[in-house]
């Protein structure tokens, strides 16, 4: 019986990326503004580094803000900041988090 709240739990973290569409217009939320941030030179290393810029984050029920960061290239050169998006409308919006894109 004390692993059924544990379940149950589990069973609605795929709903905390998610965002109720506003009733009145039918949107997404927006996030805020990007923050203005200067680009540090990159370190000292042997790695290919690549800077990942600053950018707003959504954490389950509100925007949290990411400093940017040079960090080791893994892959993609691209860069897309998160944004929200849904299957049909009206539907709800599901958060695309940032990533690197091939």
């Amino acid at each position: 019986m004390r692993l059924l709240p544990v379940l149950f739990s589990l069973a609605l973290l795929p709903l905390a990326a998610c965002q109720t569409v506003d009733r009145e217009t039918g949107a997404c939320p927006v996030p805020p503004s990007p923050k203005s941030e200067e680009r540090p030179k990159p370190p000292v290393s042997e790695e290919e580094q690549i800077w990942q810029p600053g950018h707003w984050d959504w954490s389950g029920g509100s925007y949290a803000w990411r400093p940017g960061v040079w960090m080791k290239r893994t892959g993609g050169n691209l860069w897309m900041d998160g944004h929200w998006t849904r299957d049909q409308v009206p539907a709800p919006c599901y958060w695309v988090p940032p990533h690197w894109v091939n």
